[in-house]
């Protein structure tokens, strides 16, 4: 992994590069987008941009794999790595766009610390880089050919078979190979991303959970509509263009199905926390319990603002209610009914089994506080796992 020499030079320069991590990544996009505003155009987010977000996960993850190299030369974060590349296997990422983020990040670098980038600094970054950089390339090929497509080569036709109006903001979308040939095989909490084009010819990509019946040819999809203000950025580009333009009959661009936060295979008890449209992988994972017939305790829990926003509340409940030993459990801020909690998600009086496996979606505070929870009632860190929508600050933050 990182030689002697660079995790001395990394160590001595991550206080001062790791102060200035979020003037270089701001500056990396600049010059990144200047050079290649097709980057902008059809592969980032937009709207995470915008409202800072990717810069802070990619600062948050330069910083944790530097930072674990000089902890653990001889050792990866793979955890983190893993994540990354299922993200960029899904939008299509393949090895020779690596050299050209080093060129306008390592020029950032440059020009925000000036004269402290000495030869000896540069070398030993540029190794902490190029670790990383062929680290993911790797695991995003074995993505590929785990799915037997070029790499990069992960889009489909796909024919919107059906529209479910789910909410006041959510809807489903059925959706089916437009050739006719099997629909890829997935795995229970996995997703795929949607490219649409959109009025000013953007071709901009978003990530949905897949849930239905993995042995059908249709999949679905449930998009949530971002509101901008309550999201902390724009409205959401992709999730409004889905809501108003796409109708049964049309035709989206669909990538082959990607992500790390699958259901184990365990006999095991299984917990799944959500909150919000975090229930779409939660419901894949229901699914497959029950046509697995699961006998272990499945304890099912949701927050959301009322029941009138709860998306496929019936179909939580249903799936839920297949098993042989199960609960479920909804919290709501709003309306709440006689048989749900108020107010957020509160593991006080609900039993967790020994030897569950957690599984957790949506938004960070959310999730921090159920796994904090989840700890004091005993399950064990290495048990308790999430996915977040869009990019990941809790993971880089660690």
């Amino acid at each position: 992994m990182l030689s002697e020499k660079s995790t001395a030079t990394v160590r001595a320069t991550l206080p001062a590069v790791g102060a200035a991590i979020g003037d270089i990544t701001e500056l990396f996009y600049t010059k990144l987008f200047a050079a290649h505003p097709e980057l902008l155009r059809d592969l980032f987010n937009r709207g995470n941009q915008a409202a800072g977000l990717q810069k802070q996960a990619l600062a948050g993850s330069i910083a944790a794999f530097a930072t674990h190299l000089v902890a653990h030369p001889d050792q990866r974060p793979d955890v983190m790595l893993n994540r990354i590349a299922h993200k960029h296997a899904s939008l299509g990422v393949n090895r020779e766009q690596y050299p050209v983020v080093h060129e306008h990040l390592f020029a950032a670098i440059a020009e925000v610390l000036g004269d402290a980038v000495t030869p000896e600094v540069a070398a030993a970054w540029d190794e902490v880089y190029w670790l990383m950089a062929n680290a993911l390339a790797a695991t995003e090929e074995r993505l590929y050919a785990g799915s037997q497509v070029a790499a990069g080569d992960v889009w489909r036709e796909w024919t919107v078979t059906g529209r479910t109006e789910e909410t006041a903001d959510c809807v489903t979308f059925r959706i089916a190979p437009a050739d006719g040939a099997p629909a890829p095989a997935h795995l229970p909490g996995q997703y795929v991303s949607v490219q649409v084009e959109l009025p000013d010819g953007a071709r901009q990509i978003r990530q949905y959970s897949l849930h239905g019946d993995p042995g059908s040819q249709t999949r679905a999809i449930t998009v949530k509509r971002v509101h901008g203000p309550a999201a902390g950025g724009p409205d959401g580009e992709v999730s409004h263009h889905l809501h108003a333009r796409v109708r049964a009959g049309d035709t989206l661009r669909v990538s082959a199905p990607y992500g790390d936060l699958v259901l184990r295979d365990s006999a095991g008890p299984v917990l799944l926390a959500s909150a919000g449209i975090g229930c779409t992988p939660m419901l894949s994972m229901l699914e497959h319990l029950a046509d697995t017939g699961h006998t272990a305790p499945v304890t099912v829990l949701h927050a959301d603002r009322s029941p009138a926003d709860h998306p496929l509340r019936d179909d939580h409940r249903a799936l839920t209610h297949k098993l042989t030993d199960s609960s479920a459990r909804f919290w709501y801020e709003e309306s709440a009914g006689p048989d749900d909690g108020e107010g957020r998600l509160d593991l006080d009086g609900v039993p967790v089994a020994a030897g569950t496996t957690a599984y957790l979606c949506g938004p960070l505070p959310f999730m921090r506080s159920v796994r904090e929870q989840l700890l004091a009632k005993g399950v064990a860190a290495a048990d308790i796992h999430y996915e977040v929508f869009g990019p990941d600050l809790w993971l880089a933050s660690a």
